[in-house]
């Protein structure tokens, strides 16, 4: 009953692609061992104790296999729990930094970013970081370590993240405050918009 009225509140909130993931959960229910999801770890972030706690989550897997779409579920239990939430592709948030420098933005979006219950940054380390690209985010790790809570979600592992920084005196102090009380969730499997294609055309084809 909870999980129609689940998905009742997805679709009329428009969030069709959450709406079919869940569907998708509940006709393989074994997704999340294939995955390498552990339930009881992930029903433990559901209760946004950790974001209380201020820990932080870090997703990594390959494309598609549903690093966002976790990030997402969390986010919105986050927010159900009365926290604030923001959420940025890293590239963006970098080039939107970088604009802010132009403009004197700077300071007041790096205030706002800090005082943010819960940071998503998605897609990290696709591109490689400018000297000034690492310095904005070491600002923005400092002003939520131990304070704030930040999500991460990766195509590369985690023991990758130092080299794609770039500078190791900075990827270490970043790393350093980013690692420190987190949670790290690794999936596995291929890609879901493979999976959900392939499904979509075989229903076409009968």
């Amino acid at each position: 009953m909870l999980n129609i009225q689940t998905l009742q509140t997805l679709r009329s909130l428009k969030l069709t692609g959450m709406a079919d993931g869940l569907e998708q959960q509940q006709a393989q229910p074994s997704t999340h061992e294939e995955r390498g999801l552990q339930k009881s770890q992930f029903a433990d972030l559901l209760s946004s104790h950790w974001i209380h706690q201020h820990h932080n989550v870090l997703i990594t897997g390959p494309t598609g296999c549903g690093k966002t779409y976790l990030g997402c579920v969390l986010a919105t239990q986050a927010c159900r729990h009365g926290l604030s939430v923001r959420y940025f592709r890293t590239s963006r948030l970098l080039e939107a930094l970088s604009i802010a420098h132009g403009d004197g933005r700077f300071a007041k979006l790096i205030a706002q970013l800090s005082k943010t219950d819960l940071l998503i940054l998605d897609d990290w380390g696709l591109e490689k970081m400018t000297l000034n690209q690492r310095n904005d985010l070491l600002e923005i790790m400092e002003d939520r370590h131990g304070l704030k809570s930040t999500l991460i979600t990766s195509q590369l592992p985690i023991t990758q993240w130092h080299k794609a920084i770039g500078d190791a005196t900075l990827a270490d102090a970043i790393l350093d405050r980013l690692l420190h009380n987190s949670h790290k969730l690794k999936l596995k499997g291929e890609s879901m918009r493979k999976v959900m294609s392939e499904l979509t055309e075989s229903d076409h084809s009968q």
